[in-house]
């Protein structure tokens, strides 16, 4: 009996297969994800090693790091062997790797096609359980100006405001707006109110020699563009 417990605990595993002593004398991209989130965690339960119950975890997110980053600190310790400390851990950790995507998002700073778009939106709405529109302010060259959070709203949708969006276009001295939001569903077809809301801002744009360039529909993985689709 004493030896099946042993068999579960990291410290009888060989060197190469410690998740710790792997990083450091093969790199950190040989580490499986659970193999990271063991490190995190330290160590597991009477039955079973971090790395198995780090298994556990990720199986129940899908083996998605993206579906394990939105699951609540109760969530996290309703697994056997993760309690406050570790559930905390492993959040932080997940969010550190949200923001420093965002970070790098910010390199993007001149939008040539949808995709440079997509990829400062996606940190700051793509994993989101609720819908929010935001507007990307541009100059004449196509560099962000300003980044602006609209509106926040349910899953059902979000409310804006076109007044405001004029007045901080005019107040930048933004010539070209880029509309996003996100759809927490995962869907990328654009709805009713979302053709009408693109339009309505459209013509108040023109108004004030203002273009509205694109309008992005942002999803965890995917988007959707209007201008792609010829839809604007």
């Amino acid at each position: 009996m004493q030896e099946e417990k042993k068999s579960f605990s990291i410290k009888n595993w060989s060197d190469d297969d410690k998740p710790r002593e792997k990083l450091v004398q093969k790199g950190r991209s040989v580490l499986s994800d659970a193999e990271l989130i063991a490190i995190l965690i330290g160590s597991g339960s009477r039955s079973e090693s971090a790395v198995e119950l780090s298994k556990r975890i990720l199986a129940s997110a899908d083996n998605n790091l993206n579906e394990l980053g939105k699951l609540s600190i109760k969530q996290l310790m309703s697994f056997k062997g993760i309690g406050e400390a570790k559930a905390v851990t492993i959040a932080a950790a997940l969010e550190i790797g949200r923001r420093r995507r965002g970070e790098e998002a910010i390199i993007v700073s001149k939008i040539t096609c949808s995709r440079d778009a997509y990829e400062i939106l996606q940190p700051l709405i793509g994993e989101l359980e609720h819908e929010e529109f935001w507007i990307l302010y541009l100059n004449n060259s196509n560099k962000v100006l300003h980044k602006a959070q609209l509106s926040k709203g349910g899953l059902t949708g979000t409310l804006v405001d076109v007044r405001i969006v004029m007045k901080q276009a005019l107040e930048l001295g933004a010539v070209g707006l880029i509309l996003a939001h996100n759809h927490p569903s995962g869907t990328l077809r654009p709805s009713t109110q979302d053709k009408s809301i693109t339009q309505k801002l459209k013509r108040a744009a023109d108004a004030l020699d203002v273009k509205v360039l694109d309008h992005i529909i942002v999803t965890q993985r995917d988007y959707y563009s209007f201008a792609d689709e010829t839809i604007l």
